[in-house]
């Protein structure tokens, strides 16, 4: 089901049944705008829109062609092959959570298709990627709150390590992991 290929210019592309998972590219960036909009109001501010607008689908495309986000290189849009449309994105992000590099787990998906399966099919592409580049764990931290995403990464094996990060203003964060 899950294949991932060796792609030219060392660009990642994975595939499952109904996704195709690669690198951003400039025409995504207003995918990438309309996710920022899409965001619970507990997110915490440097992550949504701003009261002036920002990022601006502009700022988001200057982000991407100047690959400023190269520590989140790995995050990678996922692309529905029947559509041809891009409906999130599901990667690995660097992690101060865990030893040896030890990546985390990322996925965030337009609210059109939740429900849908396609986080989790996504996240396991990724999770088979991770294993055959080597990690041995990844990590993943989500908000109290986010039942849908603590329920994904259930599904995937992730587990509570027991570590919560307090917020009282955006929810608490809680630190899963699963060995690979």
């Amino acid at each position: 089901m899950d294949q991932s290929r060796a792609p030219a210019d060392d660009e990642v592309v994975l595939e499952t049944d109904r996704l195709l998972l690669r690198r951003w590219r400039v025409s995504d960036a207003a995918v990438q705008h309309e996710l920022w909009t899409e965001r619970d109001p507990r997110v915490p501010p440097p992550r949504r829109i701003d009261a002036d607008g920002h990022p601006t689908v502009e700022d988001i495309e200057g982000w991407i062609r100047r690959d400023e986000h190269a520590s989140v290189r790995d995050l990678l849009v996922a692309e529905r092959t029947g559509e041809g449309d891009v409906i999130g994105y599901c990667g690995l992000i660097p992690s101060v959570h865990g030893q040896d590099g030890e990546p985390e787990l990322a996925f965030e998906f337009l609210r059109r298709v939740w429900n849908q399966g396609y986080a989790t099919e996504a996240s396991w592409a990724v999770l088979a990627w991770a294993e055959a580049s080597g990690y041995r764990r990844l990590w993943a931290t989500v908000r109290n709150w986010n039942t849908a995403s603590r329920r994904v990464l259930a599904k995937l094996g992730f587990v509570e390590t027991g570590r919560v990060q307090p917020d009282a203003l955006h929810g608490d964060s809680l630190f899963t992991s699963r060995a690979l």
